[in-house]
């Protein structure tokens, strides 16, 4: 017996192990969606994998069967772990929940990441580095390169926000990983936390100016893999080690167009310009050290700068909320309705997160596919799971084998995967979306970082 969600809500269908009632709770009243209940039933999570090649084949779905939640546990005071089954296209789905109570003092949400930009680590990595009682993958991020000569720099496709500051922009569209945006919706959409810690999903645009005397150059990038066609970004030292000529290659319509043959590279040291290049460099930036590189006009622009010029590089994100975190995600999900143009073909592992209509909860979902277990959602599937359970705001992140949910047991030296990953084990991914406790961690130590259990 066990509870099921229709139409977001929830009916009473049994009782549980000494005589808990399932609770009936309708979606959209109050703040919390309808799987925001503390007490749902005990039960079991799945196990096993194996690919299924037959996923692209299978008929178009859109819309997802009853969802039915099998076991629940307090990972943290304010941080409820449930997993659930449902249907889709390609048969059963198994799936993964995260709800953070962000109305909790001690439960906050933050950007998981890799020491630098331009790097990829596990979910489970990040998670225990930063001390994060969960964790889910992030962004799509550039994975590979079919430009010759050009390394794949591993950083995320679009805006990262980390304690109230841009850590880097986001690509243009078309130079995106992942698949089509739906109607409406842009690359720069993000989902995060602002100050008054409430839960948003909103549009984030870089913008920001370099100045040299009376010489004025818009500045259209920040630590980002691609740059607009006629653009100048900026690199410092968050972004790695890795080379940054991937900035100039493609277009602002194909990822694979050819590489710019009309390009420059300004190093700024301490506020003046120490070098002027018409090679994008590699190689580590040092701290106090700016790199601005541009492509077609916005190259011929930056040679009009010499050699101990002073410059003042500025830039900051405009949009509706000053986020405090925020990681790139496409909408599928606006104000309880799934966007238009959503696939609803291609079952696959899906990660998706969204909040509440009054942001004061943050979920992050899990389900795993293309295997016999778990047939995986399309991404019409995936708005129509967050529709049914009431959630107001929502972002599809990445998904396939880079789908992974972590959580941390109480006392526990590192985090435990909590899905089965179709890749067999752990990709590692740009960034992800840590929940994180205060206190939660008082039993472990850290010493360098590294975590370890006390006994």
């Amino acid at each position: 017996m066990g509870s099921v969600l229709r139409g977001g809500a929830w009916r009473v269908v049994g009782v549980w192990g000494a005589g808990l009632v399932v609770a009936v709770l309708v979606a959209g009243v109050g703040g919390a969606p309808a799987w925001a209940d503390e007490a749902p039933p005990p039960g079991v999570d799945g196990a096993g994998s194996g690919e299924r090649p037959d996923a692209r084949a299978l008929p178009a779905s859109a819309e997802v069967g009853d969802v039915r939640f099998t076991s629940s546990e307090r990972i943290a005071p304010g941080v409820r772990f449930r997993t659930f089954e449902t249907s889709g296209g390609g048969g059963r789905v198994l799936g993964d929940l995260l709800d953070a109570d962000l109305r909790n003092p001690k439960v906050s949400v933050g950007l998981l990441r890799p020491p630098v930009v331009a790097a990829r680590r596990t979910v489970s990595d990040m998670a225990d580095g930063q001390r994060a009682v969960a964790g889910v993958n992030g962004d799509f991020f550039n994975v590979s390169e079919t430009h010759p000569g050009v390394a794949a720099t591993g950083s995320s496709s679009g805006a990262e926000v980390v304690d109230g500051r841009p850590l880097k922009g986001a690509v243009p569209d078309g130079q995106r990983f992942g698949p089509a945006l739906p109607v409406g919706a842009s690359g720069e959409s993000v989902i995060g936390v602002a100050g008054d810690r409430r839960g948003h999903v909103a549009r984030l645009r870089l913008t920001g100016v370099v100045r040299s005397g009376k010489t004025s150059i818009a500045l259209r990038g920040l630590n980002q893999y691609a740059l607009q066609v006629g653009s100048v970004g900026v690199f410092d030292s968050r972004w790695g080690a890795v080379s940054r000529r991937r900035a100039v290659c493609g277009t602002d319509e194909a990822r694979g167009a050819p590489c710019s043959t009309n390009t420059a590279e300004v190093t700024v040291r301490q506020g003046a310009v120490a070098g002027v290049s018409d090679v994008v460099g590699a190689g580590a930036i040092p701290e106090g050290t700016t790199v601005l590189v541009g492509r077609e006009k916005g190259a011929d622009a930056l040679r009009r700068l010499r050699p101990g010029d002073r410059v003042r590089v500025s830039y900051r994100f405009t949009g509706p909320i000053r986020f405090r975190f925020a990681v790139g995600g496409f909408p599928i999900l606006r104000d309880g309705e799934p966007l238009d143009g959503l696939s609803p073909r291609g079952p696959a592992p899906r990660t998706a997160a969204g909040v509440s209509r009054d942001g004061r909860h943050l979920y992050l979902v899990v389900v795993d596919g293309r295997s016999e277990r778990s047939g995986g959602l399309t991404l019409a599937e995936l708005a129509s799971l967050l529709d049914e359970a009431g959630l107001d705001d929502a972002v599809n992140l990445d998904g396939g084998g880079s789908s992974t949910l972590v959580t941390r047991l109480p006392g526990a030296a590192s985090v435990t995967v909590r899905n089965v990953p179709s890749g067999g084990g752990e990709r590692a991914v740009a960034n992800g979306i840590g929940v994180f406790c205060a206190g939660a961690m008082s039993r472990v130590s850290c010493p360098g970082g590294v975590c370890r259990g006390r006994r």
